[in-house]
């Protein structure tokens, strides 16, 4: 029966052991041997343990698993994990098959470097037997790590992993129970996952899209991409050095009227980096942004089968989707600038930009000040969209208590036609001035822009 009691690292290693039903193959590229030696240190390790290998060298690395890919990618991964189980079942199955539960785990992983001017962050793999002679599943996770040194970093790794193969074989029963039991200890705080794929019966009732929504939703990673493409990949790899428009909203209404305002809002930010870039510049990808927190903290988070209504409605319109955990604009700079050094700018109607000024940000020590400076932190820039001024006057009614003023320009509002209340004038027009606010003109013919 799968266990339901909470084992700390140490007694999930030793129970694994002392089950000789399970029996499988460790290979690990950086960080260590970390995973393997739990089993190796906790006793009984003759019962899991067939092969624990650290292809450290390149060349060594090559040899086992072929040269041309990088070292920390999914394709190393899948390389590894398809050779460790081919050589498993080759020197054991015909012996140990029918009784045995095979498994292989598999990390390349890029730890923290003696300088500390790496990225830290690995591939994590585990391919595995339901019931002895079953079809393998695999699973493959992309982590962050977040400790700031090597050596936490590689204790990370080793109960993540052991977290890993534990929650396969005795935490299977839903995906909440499996996700608490590889979180447990080490996620959240340590490392983060930011995107999870499988494939085999053991997972024949998980839905990718919905997995990669849970992730976020449970707070096991800070962001999660939905590309067009409909080929889920990682936020390091999606942002990786481009230069990105973001549109965050709510983006509440799926209908067919406000799917084309929030496409036409969003091809008009990649227009303007465009522009700001030259025609000769790679174009810019531009993102519809989410939150997977409330909105207020008197409300309740949305629910992953909202998340994913409102994320299917945006890819419909052939724009990616960016699904964060936090609703700060500023945790958004953040998660994209630890990926790329290029220009980055933000597309908001103005009632989200009177939104931001508004938040009281009683979690930051510099309120509002500190908010800005991580929002606007290296070549950010918010292109602010002009709104009709009876869509803001709704807007605002329903959130915000700043008095506020503007004049009008055919029935609509621009970002230099808004005008706060002291002492908020005088940051605004410093921000307006120092183009930190760009202001994107009327058109002759607008289509109308509200809040997302």
């Amino acid at each position: 029966m799968p266990s339901t009691e909470k084992l700390d690292t140490h007694r999930k290693a030793l129970s694994l052991n002392l089950d000789t039903s399970k029996f499988g193959s460790f290979a690990e590229i950086g960080a260590g041997q970390e995973v393997a030696r739990w089993f190796l240190v906790v006793g009984g390790a003759s019962g899991t343990v067939a092969k624990s290998i650290s292809a450290y060298d390149k060349e060594v690395s090559d040899s086992l698993y072929g040269a041309g890919s990088r070292y920390v990618s999914r394709q190393r991964l899948e390389t590894m994990l398809e050779t460790e189980w081919t050589q498993l079942l080759r020197q054991l199955d015909q012996k140990r098959g029918p009784e045995t539960r095979f498994f292989s785990f598999v990390d390349t992983v890029s730890a923290r470097n003696y300088a500390g001017t790496n990225d830290s962050h690995g591939w994590v793999g585990l391919r595995f037997q339901s019931h002895p002679g079953d079809e393998p599943s695999d699973i493959l996770l992309h982590i962050n790590m977040r400790d700031s040194s090597n050596i936490l970093q590689q204790e990370a790794i080793g109960i993540l992993g052991v977290n890993l193969i534990y929650a396969a074989f005795c935490q299977l029963q839903t995906k909440e129970s499996f996700f608490e039991g590889l979180a447990q200890d080490v996620i959240r705080e340590r490392i983060e996952i930011d995107f999870v794929d499988f494939r085999g019966p053991a997972f024949a009732s998980w839905d990718r899209r919905t997995i990669l929504a849970y992730l976020v939703h449970a707070g096991l990673g800070d962001a999660v991409c939905f590309p067009a493409s409909d080929v889920p990949v990682p936020p390091n790899e999606f942002l990786h050095k481009k230069a990105v428009v973001l549109a965050p909203g709510y983006f509440g209404h799926a209908d067919p009227v406000h799917a084309q305002i929030h496409a036409e809002l969003l091809a008009a930010g990649v227009q303007e980096l465009q522009k700001e870039l030259g025609e000769a510049a790679p174009t810019p990808i531009g993102c519809f942004c989410l939150t997977a927190a409330p909105l207020a903290p008197q409300e309740s988070a949305p629910e992953v089968s909202d998340l994913l209504r409102r994320i299917d409605a945006l890819l419909a319109r052939g724009g990616h989707v960016l699904l964060f955990r936090e609703r700060e604009l500023y945790n958004m700079t953040a998660l994209v600038n630890r990926y790329t050094k290029a220009p980055v700018r933000f597309i908001a109607g103005l009632s989200l930009l009177v939104r931001a000024f508004d938040d009281p940000y009683f979690n930051l020590e510099g309120r509002l000040l500190e908010a800005l400076a991580r929002l606007l932190a290296q070549n950010i820039r918010i292109y602010t969209h002009p709104m009709t001024a009876a869509d803001l006057r709704e807007a605002i009614k329903l959130f915000s208590a700043i008095e506020l003023e503007w004049t009008e320009t055919n029935g609509y509002v621009s970002a230099e036609q808004l005008r706060f209340k002291p002492p908020l004038d005088h940051l605004y027009a410093y921000l307006l001035a120092s183009d930190f606010l760009v202001p994107m003109r009327i058109p002759a013919k607008a289509s109308g822009v509200g809040s997302a």
